[in-house]
């Protein structure tokens, strides 16, 4: 059993990596589109932020872990959660190939639910639907979680885009109308030039989120992990070199070494880059100038912070996509290329329940022949 429970431990760390390359295109797409930054540049400076991101906070993981799944329904034990991960890792290699921005984040729910569905003998009493609370920023469950983020993020990513893409766009129109000085600094070469500078910032703001938010949904896999391995039994006689299994802090917390393998691995995966989705989100859906990259990058920011502060296991994909919808269609809203994000849009509705359906069939397969 200690075998199976490092395997799993390996295989998240597989989809961390894999999440890295995957997501890294949602980081720095719009630095690299609108040549701010050289690819190289972005990637290095994108796995340098989500490194020091993923040690902020341990929110969503502790919502992976203990938030979704009810292990009083169906005991997750290491064969049901390897079969969560390939889900997640097989749906977002499919995306990767085809060059579509999917959610990773959803890929890793879906694969999550499915197999524990499978494992409750199709039970979806395995999933935590709703927990309110009085204060509900402290409600968990697959609707407060999953569900009202999933839907109200890409919204907000798309309003608060066109929303600061149009405030700057207004001052910069009254500067130009102003005249002297004011007039000169907001020629297009002056505006180019001064968000080429910001646009570093908001562009490393972006990969800070990411980190938060992404990088701890596979600390929440692994904590689930050993959490029901110490329920099952397996961390009883540990050999002395694996103590670091038992779980310090307790059954909710999230142990030091965790964030520090998930935060390196999501770092090196992030390095690899992911340049096929850099194509689709950078070039395909709008042409981006620094100031058009600046608006989204720091709208998508924006949400990804906010949602990791409250547990949410929001989109990256998703946030910075809308984001970027929104400052194209406050530049112009036909210069959107909506086949582009049509295509980008079926992937998000598919990517739950295919990664669901993925993980569902191996559970099943698996029992088939009698390994889990």
């Amino acid at each position: 059993m200690l075998t199976l429970l490092l395997l799993v431990i390996a295989t998240a760390l597989v989809f961390e990596f894999i999440n890295g390359f995957h997501d890294t295109a949602n980081s720095i797409a719009t630095v690299v589109a609108t040549k701010v930054l050289t690819p190289t540049q972005a990637v290095m400076m994108a796995a340098v932020m989500n490194l020091i991101g993923a040690f902020w906070g341990t929110a969503v993981a502790k919502t992976i872990a203990t938030g979704l799944i009810d292990t009083e329904v169906v005991m997750v034990t290491s064969q049901v959660i390897i079969c969560a991960l390939s889900g997640g890792i097989v749906w977002n290699l499919i995306t990767w190939w085809l060059g579509l921005p999917s959610s990773s984040s959803h890929a890793l729910i879906g694969g999550l639910c499915g197999a524990a569905v499978a494992a409750a003998e199709n039970s979806f009493d395995a999933l935590i639907w709703a927990k309110a609370a009085e204060d509900w920023t402290k409600s968990s469950g697959l609707f407060w979680k999953v569900v009202v983020p999933m839907i109200s993020s890409p919204l907000t990513g798309f309003l608060l885009g066109m929303l600061l893409m149009g405030v700057l766009m207004a001052v910069i129109s009254t500067m130009n109308g102003a005249g002297g000085w004011l007039g000169r600094i907001s020629r297009p070469r002056w505006v180019n030039a001064v968000f080429g500078k910001a646009q570093i910032f908001s562009a490393a703001y972006m990969g800070f989120a990411h980190g938060t938010n992404d990088a701890q949904k596979t600390m929440g896999i692994i904590a689930l992990a050993i959490f029901g391995a110490q329920a099952a039994g397996t961390l009883d006689n540990l050999p002395a070199w694996a103590g670091f299994l038992h779980p310090d802090g307790g059954d909710k917390g999230i142990d030091a070494w965790i964030v520090v393998s998930c935060a390196l691995v999501m770092a090196a995966g992030t390095a690899m880059g992911g340049w096929r989705i850099i194509k689709t989100l950078g070039h395909k859906m709008v042409k981006l100038h620094p100031i058009n990259g600046f608006a989204a990058e720091t709208s998508s920011a924006t949400i990804l912070s906010i949602a990791a502060h409250f547990g949410m296991p929001v989109s990256t994909t998703h946030s910075i996509s809308t984001a970027i919808m929104g400052v194209g269609f406050a530049k112009n809203p036909r210069a959107l290329k909506w086949s582009v994000i049509e295509r980008i849009v079926w992937a998000w509705i598919l990517t739950i329940p295919a990664a669901g359906g993925i993980a569902w069939g191996l559970v099943r397969l698996l029992r088939s022949y009698g390994w889990a």
